[in-house]
């Protein structure tokens, strides 16, 4: 596949160095008109030091075909990072012959010239909007084709099976016909990796999008000053007037290495005030779509039937935390559930245990985790295999279980990228940024 010569800028402008890259036939070429020394003789993986066509000197670094990120012949132009230098010299390349890369255009050459599958492809960009340690570890094991290890075992079993099933039906009166139970035992055992693989997809979602904490409680009980606590920033307003929240506050931190979206709602009570009222609502709203609940109690006050009758409704987990116990004397009665909190949200008293119980919503999910479209792949394939499953044991028409086969095979293939079609990469890759 012969591509164009494409440039675009591959770290962000306004730091103290920055890098554009060329990537195509014409690299070399283009960057020996671009660049003060460049050598006559140019080695691949050699740093040259000169000036650029736009004033700025710096760095030029060669790659010689299939010893790029994308493949291709490539030069990395490195100069300083200010906006206008980056800007002056992408446009000086692109007056030479280069044309502006498209968001993703990069690693998507790398994916159709063989540098990637289309699960490490799609991890490079994990790993650019990783926000966390457990999302970046996530991103670097699929970026490394720990996700594509783990299918390709699978398949190979359905590959052998069809081969099987097809060589049985061909040269029958040679061979013979294929023996059920040995199918049966290698599709179950694919059928139990898949599984494994789509329950760590689904538990691995938050981990990947983090988990949405909808902070709720009666006026007055902290939920402003616990968001503040874990954000170490007054973001949210703390009074003791009652109903000083009107609209929910929601702000993205980091809880013991999992991306969290904290949600500081409006004291729930009954209330005359419009404004308030609505904030109330909305609370409820943000309750409805959490992944958790937060209910916070005054521990003065301790937990009311009006509090419980709330707790009831809520169709998230509901984690109780009996906040302000700096201020406790003695300990009250509370609700019969195993996920229940002291902390004071003043002092911090509390809330390393409240970190390391969120850390414990994850604590099973290590390694690549499939994300939301390689899940579903995951699934239609768990699905084609049960169909074929289903056909060698109620011994369906031959044809019908090869065609189960062969879909398990075609859906895994659009995780790896080997039956993926132009218009899913185009999906894919649009969702990238410009120079990656």
């Amino acid at each position: 596949m012969v591509f164009d010569t494409i440039v675009a800028p591959i770290t962000a402008t306004g730091g103290a160095v920055g890098i554009v890259r060329l990537s195509g036939p014409e690299s070399w070429g283009i960057a020996a008109e671009a660049f003060s020394n460049f050598p006559e003789e140019p080695e691949s993986h050699r740093a040259y030091r000169g000036t650029f066509e736009n004033g700025d000197d710096g760095l030029l670094l060669l790659f010689e075909e299939g010893k790029s990120f994308t493949g291709e012949e490539s030069a990395e132009l490195h100069i300083h990072g200010s906006s206008v230098s980056m800007t002056t010299l992408v446009e000086e390349l692109v007056a030479i012959g280069a044309r502006l890369a498209r968001p993703g255009e990069f690693t998507e050459r790398a994916f159709l010239n063989g540098r990637l599958d289309l699960s490490q492809a799609e991890a490079v960009n994990d790993t650019v909007r990783a926000a966390t340690r457990k999302q970046l570890a996530s991103a670097n094991a699929s970026r490394i084709g720990a996700l594509t290890e783990e299918i390709s075992p699978i398949e190979t079993a359905i590959i052998s099976q069809l081969a099987g099933i097809e060589a049985s039906v061909d040269f029958s009166e040679e061979i013979g016909d294929i023996d059920p139970a040995i199918a049966i035992a290698a599709l179950t055992d694919c059928r139990a990796k898949l599984d494994a693989m789509i329950h760590r997809g689904h538990h691995g979602r938050l981990v990947r999008e983090g988990v949405r904490i909808a902070i709720i409680g009666p006026p007055n009980a902290g939920k402003s000053s616990l968001l503040n606590a874990f954000l170490g920033m007054q973001r949210a307003i703390v009074t003791p007037v009652a109903g000083t929240t009107r609209d929910y506050v929601e702000e993205s931190c980091e809880i013991a290495g999992l991306q969290c979206i904290l949600i500081d709602t409006a004291g729930l009570r009954d209330s005359e005030d419009l404004v308030e009222s609505i904030g109330i609502q909305r609370s409820r709203a943000q309750a409805s779509s959490a992944d958790l609940i937060w209910y916070i109690v005054d521990s003065m006050v301790g937990l009311t039937d009006n509090d419980r009758a709330e707790i009831d409704e809520f169709e998230a987990p509901v984690w109780l935390i009996r906040n302000k116990i700096d201020l406790l004397e003695e300990d009250a009665d509370e609700m019969g559930s195993p996920q229940i909190f002291h902390v004071s949200a003043t002092t911090s008293v509390g809330l390393d245990s409240l970190s390391h119980a969120v850390a414990g919503l994850a604590a099973d999910v290590s390694g690549a985790i499939p994300n939301r479209r390689h899940t579903l792949h995951l699934e239609n394939a768990f699905t084609s295999l049960g169909f074929a499953l289903e056909g060698f044991e109620v011994e369906h028409p031959t044809d019908l279980v090869v065609t189960h086969l062969r879909v398990a095979l075609f859906e895994l293939g659009l995780i790896t990228g080997s039956t993926a079609s132009q218009d899913l990469l185009d999906r894919i890759f649009a969702d990238f940024c410009i120079g990656k």
